[in-house]
């Protein structure tokens, strides 16, 4: 189903508590929509409480899910898909987006593994996407996630995460910086591979900064600035599909806010750069 509308606009940040006090102080008129994890924030009251509703009264939010394990063994947790939509509904937040992996099987695990690339986790994957969808009563993103290894892959991750779309009829979230370092750890071109995805399925996109490990191997870490490469595939991206509302995520090692607030910049001068031309290429 294509799109008509985005559900935020323009260029947002990842609300870290780390950040609140700076944004507080001085809020950046350079910020259109932020993005928090609901896993963080649901039943948090008090003063936090109330300094987060502030943000939320504020700017239009997106959430992104970091503990569903769409793609794990264990039957899928419909009272935490629950508490979510009791937080979308409370804060009006505008959308919410899921990882295309899986993080817990008898326990949680703090790393997301990849789920295999075969037609019966395709099936799999979409009828648990199609349940979230149905509990939170609105349609969700999934996002292309970085991953180190294939095991049993019967597709390729391209064509994996395309079936996972059609099938489920969801959304995607774009992560350019994501589809870079798979890039480089698994040896494809990263232009081919983001006019491959469907575009009309784009409901937003992350951009992110990586930790360069070894010429051959990048770890997604979202702790160090975004670098040309990934500006670049992120300026291909909007010349392919046109411009879509785009995120910086960044968890740790934060630089002043100014710095921040550059990289922030940058996604609107390419915004700005393509806003007003056609897409050299329809959707999809």
């Amino acid at each position: 189903m294509p799109h008509k509308t985005y559900a935020v606009s323009g260029a947002g940040l990842g609300l870290r508590r780390d950040l609140m006090k700076d944004l507080e102080a001085a809020p950046p008129e350079q910020i259109d929509f932020m993005e928090v994890a609901p896993e963080n924030w649901i039943r948090v009251g008090g003063s936090l409480g109330k300094r987060f509703r502030a943000f939320t009264e504020r700017y239009p939010f997106v959430t992104h899910g970091l503990s569903l394990s769409l793609g794990g063994p264990s039957p899928l947790d419909e009272e935490l898909v629950g508490d979510i939509k009791q937080f979308l509904d409370t804060h009006k937040i505008c959308y919410y987006s899921e990882h295309l992996s899986y993080c817990s099987d008898d326990g949680h695990m703090y790393d997301l593994m990849p789920i295999p690339f075969t037609d019966d986790a395709v099936h799999y994957v979409a009828g648990r996407i199609r349940r979230v969808q149905e509990i939170l009563e609105r349609r969700i993103a999934i996002e292309n996630v970085s991953y180190y290894a294939a095991p049993g892959a019967q597709m390729d991750e391209n064509s994996f995460i395309n079936a996972v779309l059609k099938e489920a009829d969801c959304d995607l979230l774009l992560d350019v910086n994501n589809i870079y370092v798979n890039s480089v750890n698994h040896r494809y071109d990263p232009v081919e591979f983001l006019k491959a995805l469907p575009g009309d399925r784009i409901a937003y996109c992350h951009v992110a900064g990586h930790y360069r490990e070894d010429v051959d191997l990048i770890v997604d870490t979202h702790g160090a600035n975004v670098i040309d490469p990934v500006w670049d595939l992120l300026d291909k991206a909007y010349a392919h599909f046109g411009v879509f509302p785009t995120l910086l995520e960044r968890d740790f090692n934060f630089p002043p806010l100014p710095e921040l607030l550059g990289e922030i910049e940058t996604i609107h001068r390419y915004q700005r750069k393509w806003a007003a031309e056609v897409p050299a290429v329809a959707h999809g």
